[in-house]
């Protein structure tokens, strides 16, 4: 599951991010607790634990005390909004600066995404 390019603790925050965006780990679930990620993923606590904690902070996850951690009613809608933002800064951008550099009209891309979705363009 992890690899080289970033922290464990960050992959963990993004596994769950991923996991609650797609539906997995629903509004008011409870998720593994840190030290049964750190078993099932054979790493150290601390680091789940790490991870958890960068989810807190965002106000991703909730914490009930001696119960365990939850994820917040406002944590898929708030996920969704940053990735929207982030998928328009670093894909649709950089596409639109890379297409006026190469002379592409933006009429030509709007055709090419018609096509793609299966509506001829107009």
């Amino acid at each position: 599951m992890f690899d080289d390019r970033s922290p464990i603790y960050q992959q963990i925050a993004d596994k769950i991010k991923d996991d609650i965006v797609s539906g997995v780990l629903q509004e008011d679930e409870q998720i593994m607790s840190t030290n049964q990620y750190a078993a099932f993923y054979r790493i150290n606590p601390a680091t789940a634990a790490k991870g958890f904690h960068l989810l807190t902070e965002e106000g991703i996850l909730y914490k009930k005390r001696g119960i365990g951690m939850f994820v917040s009613g406002e944590a898929r809608q708030s996920l969704l909004v940053q990735r929207r933002e982030r998928f328009f800064e670093e894909v649709v951008d950089q596409m639109l600066a890379e297409a006026a550099k190469i002379g592409v009209p933006v009429s030509e891309i709007i055709g090419r995404i018609e096509q793609a979705n299966g509506r001829d363009p107009e």
